[in-house]
């Protein structure tokens, strides 16, 4: 099932944190962050990738302090990883999961 949830930083903006099925579809879900000015815009950032059945229901899932640090450092401020498989995994740029 996926889950998400968001934190609201000091300076007005959101990280958003979503666990979806992964885009490549081999049956694992995949951990998105997303930095943006709200939450909408979040979830539009996403939308504009492909990932077009993307929705925040309640903060179940909000991002871990470690989660909000990796993608306030990140340029384009939006990250992802493989779920549940090797917690010692990095983040990676979203490029990386979109590649034909």
């Amino acid at each position: 099932m996926p889950g998400g949830g968001f934190a609201k930083l000091p300076g007005g903006s959101v990280v958003v944190a979503l666990s979806l099925p992964n885009p490549a579809g081999d049956g694992t879900n995949v951990r998105f962050l997303v930095h943006a000015a709200n939450r909408a815009r979040a979830l539009t950032r996403l939308r504009n990738l492909g990932l077009r059945a993307v929705y925040l229901r309640g903060n179940a899932e909000p991002p871990t302090p470690d989660e909000i640090t990796a993608v306030l450092h990140h340029p384009d401020g939006l990250l992802w990883r493989a779920e549940r498989e090797r917690p010692q995994e990095l983040w990676h740029p979203i490029r990386a999961l979109m590649r034909p």
